[in-house]
């Protein structure tokens, strides 16, 4: 309770309760109001055996895309490796079907930005409302926009049109996955410091006549934990409000059929400016939806919470044993650079889940207590196969585990190195008070 209250009563703790969500927020609206101003010039290839499109998709040019159309369908390898197509930066296939599912593929080289994926999914859109208003109703184009269902295009890579190295999710997963290491290495900074504070004062002297070194290393421990937690739960809480202020005040969905009558009265498919700015509007409202509708938060903040504890607990126990059994507090700083190797490598082994899923080596990292906090949220939010859901309960498990085996190692390091001054830190002093229970 006393380290709990110290660290929540903190003025480093208020400061960044309040200064963390609004850099995270600053941060989101400079990219979708700022981003995508110097766009690169996309050439499309449209196919269309059917003649759907007409050979249409715009009333004027677009400076940012073009498009070619070709009536027949393209193999999506003949695409990649054929030179005819070399000059296409993606190949939009339209077919039969996409009047009943309003369904398309796009299959790029490189991957667009946000922006202008939105631009080619949008013009498309628009031009297949003209089509279906024309073939199946009687309603006017601006009246059918008003209860039309939105067009899916799923945007693939040309040289992995499986989707295989990487999606959406996994990305969203590998945000937790970071989240959960920033977390950990602030609050074990915390503690390392902290200890490293009441040894150098001797306050510990006198708080080791009441307690046992355990007792005080755990306590510690947890209590600053508990104002990690409650640290994050404010930047979620605020977080959460300000996308949700944002999208309602700053990035109305001009989308929105409510708001379509401005739109149209604005003319804002023949004004280049006007475009732009409905489609950042819809760009920055999918990353929104992505959040409060694509993430199973239920389920995805359960485990995170649970990584979050065993992981704090794992490498909160080894920034605890170092500032305890350091002589000197550049003795504290020279060793904490392998923990910050071991998170990077712990990112790096995310990063390899996230583009090799079904690898063995994903697999190993899965169970690896350094690098499975992150890999195993990147594997949660792709989905484990059917009947491999209980691996992420085994990867959780061990890391529980060696989290415990280390706390009690780490006990012995700070119940004989605590009261130590003065003396050289080295390998040999680790493993000698290892074995001195």
């Amino acid at each position: 309770m006393r380290e709990f209250t110290e660290r929540a009563r903190s003025r480093s703790f208020l400061a960044m309760a309040v200064i963390g969500p609004l850099l995270v927020l600053g941060i989101t609206y400079l990219l979708f109001a700022l981003g995508g101003q110097n766009k690169a010039h996309w050439h499309v290839l449209i196919t269309d055996p059917q003649g759907i499109m007409e050979q249409k998709i715009m009333a004027q040019e677009d400076a940012a895309v073009s498009y070619d159309f070709a009536n027949a369908y393209i193999e999506v390898a003949d695409f990649a490796g054929n030179p005819r197509f070399q000059k296409y930066d993606a190949m939009l296939e339209v077919n039969e079907k996409v009047l009943n599912n309003k369904t398309a593929y796009l299959f790029y080289r490189e991957k667009p930005s946000m922006q202008m994926a939105m631009r080619v999914r949008f013009q498309f859109e628009r031009r297949l409302e003209e089509v279906l208003v024309s073939e199946f109703t009687k309603l006017s184009v601006s009246d059918f926009r008003k209860i039309k269902q939105p067009v899916n295009i799923g945007f693939r890579n040309v040289y992995d049109p499986r989707d295989e190295a990487s999606d959406l999710s996994g990305w969203v997963g590998y945000f937790f996955g970071a989240v959960i290491l920033l977390f950990i290495f602030l609050f074990g900074m915390t503690i390392l410091r902290s200890i490293a504070k009441e040894k150098s004062n001797r306050i510990v002297e006198v708080l080791l006549a009441a307690v046992k070194p355990r007792q005080l290393l755990l306590g510690k421990i947890v209590g600053i934990g508990l104002s990690a937690l409650l640290q994050f739960a404010v930047w979620t809480l605020l977080i959460a409000l300000g996308l949700f202020v944002m999208r309602e005040t700053l990035f109305p969905d001009l989308l929105d059929p409510a708001n379509m009558d401005v739109v149209q009265m604005t003319q804002a498919v023949k004004s280049q400016a006007l475009q732009d700015q409905m489609l950042s509007a819809a760009e920055y409202n999918d990353f929104v939806a992505l959040i409060y509708e694509r993430i199973h938060f239920g389920n995805m903040l359960i485990y995170f919470a649970l990584f979050l504890i065993a992981g704090y607990l794992f490498y909160g126990t080894f920034f605890a044993a170092l500032g305890a059994v350091s002589g000197s507090e550049s003795d504290g700083q020279q060793f904490v650079i392998p923990l910050i190797f071991l998170l990077l490598f712990s990112l790096y082994a995310g990063h390899y889940a996230l583009q090799n899923p079904t690898s063995g080596l994903t697999a190993l990292y899965a169970y690896l207590p350094f690098t499975s906090p992150v890999v195993c949220m990147v594997k949660l939010a792709q989905g484990y196969p059917p009947g491999e859901g209980y691996l992420l309960f085994v990867s959780f498990f061990i890391l529980l585990i060696s989290g415990i085996l280390v706390l009690r190692l780490a006990g012995r390091w700070y119940k004989n190195g605590i009261l130590q001054f003065g003396h050289r830190l080295g390998l040999k002093q680790f493993i000698k008070w290892a074995k001195n229970g």
